[in-house]
């Protein structure tokens, strides 16, 4: 379990979209993108625009069910990709690795890049922005959401 917390902003994870894009653009152009749902799709439509890239597939794996951890599994497969030639994979962060194998089995001629990763997980992926401890649980902004905190000189007056 992961005993620290990284909150990403809404404005961090732009920003290290772009400079991901930025490292991409020498290594482009790209026939399409695809993002492993769901942490990639948001980063995947930020590099489609930086990249004028047009065609976006998806790939959607899963390694659990209601009740326990299984093997992993293709629940959707991206047919545009064919063997991946010619295609930049993305995802949000790659972790202990074990969605990003069968993505590189499925796609194994792409060019795999997500922001975040962790030490498990970096042999993985080809190109990343910022290594994160493997003991650390990324908070992304589409997991948390703004709540309203009353001022300290509000609770004192309603006795909280």
């Amino acid at each position: 379990m992961a005993t620290t917390y990284a909150t990403v902003t809404w404005d961090q994870l732009h920003r290290d979209a772009r400079t991901l894009a930025e490292t991409l653009m020498s290594r482009g152009p790209f026939k399409g993108i695809v993002a492993i749902t769901r942490g990639g799709l948001i980063p995947a439509a930020i590099l489609a625009r930086e990249l004028d890239c047009r065609l976006i597939e998806s790939i959607s794996v899963v390694t659990y069910d209601e009740e326990s951890k299984g093997a992993p599994k293709i629940i959707k497969d991206p047919q545009a990709a064919g063997d991946g030639e010619g295609f930049l994979v993305v995802d949000d962060l790659v972790d202990s690795g074990i969605t990003a194998r069968v993505v590189r089995e499925r796609l194994p001629k792409a060019l795999f890049a997500c922001l975040y990763a962790k030490p498990t997980g970096k042999p993985l992926t080809d190109l990343f922005v910022m290594e994160v401890p493997q003991d650390t649980w990324v908070l992304f902004p589409w997991d948390t959401a703004p709540l309203f905190i009353a001022p300290l000189a509000k609770k004192a007056t309603n006795g909280n």
